[in-house]
């Protein structure tokens, strides 16, 4: 079990980017970056929240599943927020590029002033532990 588990948290997003807002949008944006990256989806959800007061701005958690494993995706518009989860297992074939451009074609179409990227290698052939 090898696998590639990305992260971004991105700030000060575009406020008229309707995926912040809108689920079908969101929705959208997600599978069409999931197969312009060559991944597979398998199953999906998203959920937009409830607003906190009427008529301000919702949250939507969008997830996508993948043959290869998942898409997440979180976003506050009234904070101009987005948190981006994308892991692929590298079962059989190395999906590390195609989580890379999954991750960068996403925090484009956000359009973050900041953004803070994790990285992190996933499984391994020993075990460890009892």
């Amino acid at each position: 079990m090898q696998g590639l588990h990305l992260t971004a948290d991105l700030h000060g997003c575009a406020a008229d980017r309707a995926a912040l807002t809108d689920a079908a949008a969101l929705r959208a944006l997600c599978l069409a970056s999931v197969a312009a990256a060559g991944l597979t989806p398998v199953g999906e959800l998203f959920h937009r929240f409830a607003p906190a007061a009427p008529g301000a701005a919702a949250g939507i958690t969008g997830v996508v599943l993948l043959a290869e494993s998942h898409l997440a995706v979180h976003t506050w518009p009234e904070q101009g927020a987005v948190t981006l989860d994308v892991y692929v297992c590298n079962f059989g074939a190395d999906n590390s590029a195609r989580a890379h451009q999954l991750l960068d074609a996403l925090v484009a179409a956000f359009a973050p002033r900041r953004v803070g990227r994790h990285a992190l290698q996933r499984g391994s052939s020993e075990l460890i532990g009892p």
